[in-house]
């Protein structure tokens, strides 16, 4: 009997995970109810991180879902599809996720400065994917996109650090004119 063929969907991400390189969840986006409980969640990423924290292949086949990973310094980017997903494209946004928070990041990927730039983190992904859907997969675009979004904050809403920043940037310019 012949398998069914499947119908192509635009829902081609299932999730989102960020480790750290003790297994511990750092960002997770689920995006549909494949892992309906926290404590589902939690017991995937631990077996995730199990078959994947020592290997250096880029891509696992783990309870029927296709797993495509990469690690540096102290974390694991992974991003997670169906079965019958296309490699490639999940690869694609994992290489956007890595190569945004890169530029974002200024090339210092690490745990310590993702922490402390988390509210990018949450932008980024929300630029790359919606809902399972896979909007952007050029990082220039996406690192364009959270550094506009970034600059929209209403004055109320910045931290005494931002408004400094942003009256030093305002007087220079003055300044150089």
């Amino acid at each position: 009997m012949d398998s069914p063929i499947l119908e192509p969907s635009l829902y081609t991400v299932k999730a989102v995970l960020i480790l750290d390189n003790d297994g511990e969840r750092l960002y997770a986006k689920y995006y549909d109810d494949t892992y309906p409980t926290v404590k589902e969640q939690k017991a995937f990423e631990k077996n995730i991180f199990n078959k994947t924290h020592r290997t250096d292949s880029e891509i696992a086949l783990l309870e029927g879902l296709t797993v495509v990973y990469k690690s540096n310094i102290d974390l694991f980017f992974y991003v997670i599809g169906s079965s019958h997903e296309n490699e490639l494209m999940l690869m694609a946004v994992l290489n956007c996720l890595f190569d945004s928070l890169s530029q974002m990041l200024r090339k210092n990927v690490e745990k310590r400065a993702l922490l402390e730039n988390m509210e990018g983190l949450f932008l980024a992904v929300d630029e790359i994917v919606d809902g399972g859907v896979i909007l952007e997969s050029d990082p220039q675009q996406v690192v364009h996109r959270v550094a506009l979004r970034g600059d929209d904050v209403p004055l109320t809403e910045q931290t005494v650090t931002q408004v400094l920043q942003s009256a030093k940037e305002q007087i220079k310019w003055s300044l150089l004119r």
